[in-house]
């Protein structure tokens, strides 16, 4: 499928690996000049390298923390005036909420909720005066179905859940979009580290906790990156015009409810 979005230019926070990784080479590949993004310079250049190399084509690449002013700064000085936008920020240690301090929980806003709206805020302009844009936020399934070891991305992510909810609306009629991607359980190093967290408060090995976590989906298996790379491309193009305001969950069948 054309996806209608060749030529279009993206920013994708997060990018170096992981999730972000997987929805700016699906990006990248529908044609749209991407701006990969990370903290790390050398591993963002081999990751910018690779993909340069796999399409035939520069693609650029800001190392910049974009929980900062001045790391958005350097992202923006980069794209100035993004078609689209995917917000992405590592989340928060797992743990028990009675170890976290009044920090713990500053820092989590500021990372999962705040920078977000930070960075839309400075983007949704130029969209609505060109009546075009897609701002996509890479949230959690926990927005949905918390889990009680992610308490910190439990409030972070339902806070930034529901101030889109609002703007979404406010924005539509100005040809922007605004649409939350829920990610449930796909392979990377995040859920890594939450099957460790498992492993030890059960008293069982980091792979039996991984593998019980395939074992425990609908469908059997984790999921791929590549997936929801391809979701998120699909939501960035111009077929999803009408899709707006929504959060959508992509976790193989794990959340039980209708709603």
């Amino acid at each position: 499928m054309d996806l209608g979005i060749a030529g279009r230019s993206a920013i994708v926070c997060g990018s170096s690996q992981g999730l972000g990784h997987a929805c700016a080479v699906a990006l990248a590949e529908a044609g749209v000049d991407v701006v990969l993004n990370g903290r790390d310079e050398s591993k963002l250049a081999q990751v910018a390298d690779a993909l340069s190399a796999r399409l035939g084509r520069t693609v650029a690449r800001v190392a910049a923390d974009v929980t900062t002013p001045a790391g958005r700064t350097a992202l923006l000085e980069a794209c100035p005036e993004p078609d689209i936008v995917i917000t992405n920020a590592a989340g928060p240690p797992p743990g028990n909420f009675v170890d976290w301090d009044e920090g713990d929980w500053q820092a989590a806003l500021s990372a999962n909720m705040v920078t977000p709206i930070m960075l839309i805020r400075e983007v949704i302009g130029p969209m609505r005066r060109k009546g075009w844009g897609r701002i996509i936020n890479i949230t959690s399934g926990a927005v949905k179905a918390p889990i009680a070891l992610l308490g910190l991305s439990n409030g972070a992510r339902t806070g930034l859940t529901g101030f889109i909810a609002g703007l979404a609306r406010e924005v539509a009629r100005d040809g922007v979009t605004i649409n939350n991607l829920l990610p449930g359980q796909f392979e990377t190093s995040r859920l890594r580290a939450l099957a460790q967290a498992t492993a030890q408060s059960k008293g069982i090995t980091t792979e039996q906790a991984w593998d019980a976590m395939g074992a425990a989906n609908p469908t059997g298996r984790l999921g791929q990156p590549e997936e929801f790379g391809a979701a998120c491309a699909f939501l960035a193009s111009q077929q999803a015009a009408y899709i707006n305001g929504q959060n959508i969950l992509l976790d193989g069948g794990a959340y039980p409810g209708t709603f």
